[in-house]
C-alpha cells in the first residue's frame, strides 16, 4: 500500500540529491571523446559505444550543474560539448551519428539523438559554455532540413547515415523530446518559432492521437502517421520502442504540456492544462501500484492492463516532475501528496546509497535487475526530478537557474 512519507520533502533534501547525482556521474568522460556509458558504480564501461544521446544529456546536465554553481561542472559540460562537436559529429554527411565505438558507427541517424543535441546546445548556450551557440545553431539547422515534416507538423524518426534513405517508421518519443528541446531552444535564442513549434507538436499529439485513444498515447506510426498499435508486441520491453502505452511518457508529456502553456501564456490554450491532467490521471490509474506493490509499471496494453511490470527509474522521476508541475500550476493538494509518496518510493527503492545514483530498473517486487538497462548510463531524469519541484514552469530549467529562480516558484 502507498503511504505518505514522514520526512517532509524540502529544498535541502532535493539539493542534496542533486549534488549526489552530479558527483556520481563525474567520471563520464570517455578517453576517445564524449560520454562513456556508466556502470553500476559510475565507472566508464569502455566496451559500450559512446552514445550521442548520453553525451548530449551529460552536456545538458552539467550545464545545469554549472549554472547551479557546482564546482568543476563547467569543465565537464565542456567535455561533453566537445564530444558532440568532435567524434560524434559527421563531418561528411552532416548531423550526428547515433553512437561511435572505436571509430565505427551504425548506419542510422535518429531524431531522438538530434533532439538531445539541440537540448545540449541550448543548455550550453544558456550556461555560456564555449561552442554552445554554434552547436545549437547547427543542430537546429540539421533538424529543420532533415527531420521536420511540415505537412505532418511532426518530426520524422530515422535516416541512414548519408541522409539518403528515410525509415518508414514514425515515432512519438522523438517528438516528445523535441518539445523539450524546442522550449530550451526558445529560451536560449528568443526565437518564438521554436516555442510555437513545440505548441504545434503538442496539439497534434494530444488532440489527434492521445485524447481519441482514452489518453493512452500511441507511440508508433507508419510513414503516413497512422498509428501502428501492435508494433513490437513480440518485443514488449524494448528500451526505446516498447509495445503498448508507456506510463512514463504520459507523465513526461503531462509535465511538458504545462511548460508549453507557461511559455505561451496561461489560459491561452485551455486544452494544454486539460490534457496534462487527463494524461496524468490515466497514467496514475493504469500505472501506479496496480499490482498491489508500490511503483509504476513500465507499459500497459491499450486496455490499461500491465504488460511489463518492471519499474524503471525514469518513470518514477517523471512522475515526481509531473506531480510537482501540476501542483505548481493548480495548487491542488493531491499533487503535493503524490509528489511526497513518489519521492519516498524513489528514496526507498531507487536511490542507491552504496554505489550511487538511482537503480535504473527494478523488478515487480522492487529488486534491482538489468534485463532492459545495464548499469546507470546517465543521470538526466533523476537530476531533473530534483530541480523541477524547485523551479517555475517557465522559463526552462537552464534559464531559471541562470536567473536565480531556484525556490522562487509561485
Amino acid at each position: 500500500m502507498s503511504h505518505r512519507t514522514t520526512r517532509p520533502l524540502t529544498s535541502e533534501v532535493l539539493e542534496q540529491e542533486s549534488l549526489r547525482l552530479y558527483e556520481f556521474a563525474r567520471s563520464f568522460p570517455h578517453p576517445q571523446g564524449g560520454a562513456a556509458w556508466l556502470d553500476e558504480r559510475g565507472r566508464p564501461d569502455l566496451t559500450m559505444p559512446v552514445h550521442t544521446w548520453v553525451t548530449a544529456r551529460m552536456a545538458h546536465t552539467y550545464s545545469l550543474a554549472a549554472l547551479s554553481g557546482v564546482e568543476g561542472a563547467a569543465e565537464l559540460a565542456d567535455i561533453a560539448v566537445a564530444g558532440l562537436t568532435g567524434p560524434l559529429r559527421d563531418r561528411v554527411d552532416g548531423g550526428w551519428y547515433s553512437s561511435v565505438l572505436d571509430g565505427e558507427s551504425p548506419d542510422d541517424k535518429s531524431c531522438y539523438a538530434h533532439a538531445f543535441v539541440v537540448l545540449a546546445g541550448a543548455s550550453a548556450t544558456t550556461a555560456g559554455r564555449p561552442g554552445g551557440r554554434q552547436l545549437l545553431d547547427e543542430a537546429l539547422q540539421v533538424w529543420e532540413e532533415k527531420f521536420w515534416e511540415p505537412a505532418a507538423g511532426l518530426y520524422a524518426d530515422t535516416w541512414n547515415r548519408a541522409f539518403s534513405v528515410l525509415s518508414d517508421y514514425r515515432g512519438i518519443n522523438a517528438n516528445m523530446h523535441a518539445v523539450e528541446a524546442l522550449l530550451a531552444a526558445y529560451d536560449a535564442t528568443g526565437e518564438v518559432r521554436w516555442r510555437d513549434r513545440a505548441l504545434e507538436i503538442s496539439r497534434r499529439v494530444m488532440l489527434e492521437f492521445a485524447e481519441p485513444n482514452n489518453w493512452r498515447v500511441p507511440e508508433h506510426f507508419d510513414a503516413a502517421w497512422q498509428p501502428v498499435l501492435e508494433y513490437n508486441r513480440e518485443r514488449p520491453d524494448d528500451p526505446f520502442l516498447p509495445y503498448g502505452a508507456t506510463v512514463g511518457h504520459a507523465l513526461e508529456w503531462s509535465r511538458l504540456l504545462l511548460h508549453v502553456e507557461a511559455a505561451v501564456g496561461p489560459e491561452s490554450e485551455p486544452w494544454l492544462r486539460r490534457s496534462s491532467v487527463a494524461l496524468f490521471d490515466r497514467a496514475v490509474e493504469d500505472g501506479w501500484a496496480v499490482d498491489g506493490i508500490d511503483g509504476f509499471v513500465y507499459t500497459t496494453g491499450w486496455d490499461g492492463r500491465p504488460v511489463i511490470r518492471d519499474r524503471m527509474h525514469w518513470v518514477a522521476a517523471e512522475g515526481i516532475g509531473a506531480a510537482a508541475a501540476l501542483h505548481t500550476r493548480t495548487g491542488e493538494p493531491r499533487y503535493a501528496e503524490l509528489l511526497e509518496i513518489w519521492w519516498e518510493y524513489a528514496d526507498r527503492y531507487l536511490m542507491d546509497r552504496v554505489d550511487g545514483s538511482w537503480h535504473h530498473q527494478l523488478d515487480s517486487d522492487n529488486h534491482p535487475i538489468s534485463t532492459v538497462w545495464s548499469g546507470k548510463p546517465d543521470v538526466y531524469h533523476a537530476v531533473q526530478a530534483t530541480l523541477i519541484p524547485r523551479l517555475p514552469l517557465a522559463p526552462g530549467l537552464a534559464v531559471a537557474l541562470r536567473d536565480g529562480l531556484l525556490d522562487s516558484r509561485s
